[in-house]
């Protein structure tokens, strides 16, 4: 973020997981200052989640890395004002903008980094797992998830990947 306000650059490529933030939180705050930037993912990630997290920010793209070749067509196609996104996402479009998650995260002052906690712990990750995946300590995770529950006000993991699963469909 403070290197975009340093540099300007044209494009803006960010991965979706990164060291200090998440890529959304990154690609949220520039565009939060920098309304005309033009950021495109540049991920391995095609999780549905990811994809229409970065639809809704705002960005000009999400392709993914295995498509090698698609990348500079891509930064061209951004340069140009235009939207991009790869094969794959493009598939997916369709049935990602239909659904919906019935359950306000934000009521309950759940953050992105919370929920991006909750849906790997639903999908079965320990806290190690999950430090390892977003770049936190095991005590950082271990701080989110006690946290997150007392917001939902549920006991445990179990009850979490339950409560997950029953409000994101």
């Amino acid at each position: 973020v403070s290197l975009y306000k340093k540099y300007s650059p044209d494009i803006l490529l960010l991965d979706i997981r990164m060291q200090y933030m998440t890529g959304l939180e990154a690609a949220r705050n520039v565009l939060a200052a920098y309304p005309d930037a033009k950021i495109l993912f540049l991920t391995t990630f095609s999780d549905d989640e990811y994809i229409v997290k970065a639809l809704k920010i705002g960005t000009k793209g999400y392709i993914l890395k295995q498509n090698f070749e698609c990348i500079v067509p891509a930064l061209k196609t951004v340069m140009k004002g235009q939207t991009v996104f790869g094969d794959e996402v493009i598939n997916k479009l369709p049935v990602l903008m239909k659904k919906t998650s019935d359950f306000d995260y934000e009521k309950y002052g759940i953050n992105d980094k919370e929920k991006d906690i909750i849906s790997l712990v639903a999908q079965g990750l320990s806290n190690k797992e999950i430090a390892t995946e977003l770049f936190l300590s095991e005590g950082t995770v271990r701080n989110y998830l006690s946290s997150i529950l007392e917001k939902l006000e549920l006991r445990d993991r179990t009850q979490l990947a339950i409560f997950y699963y029953n409000n994101n469909k």
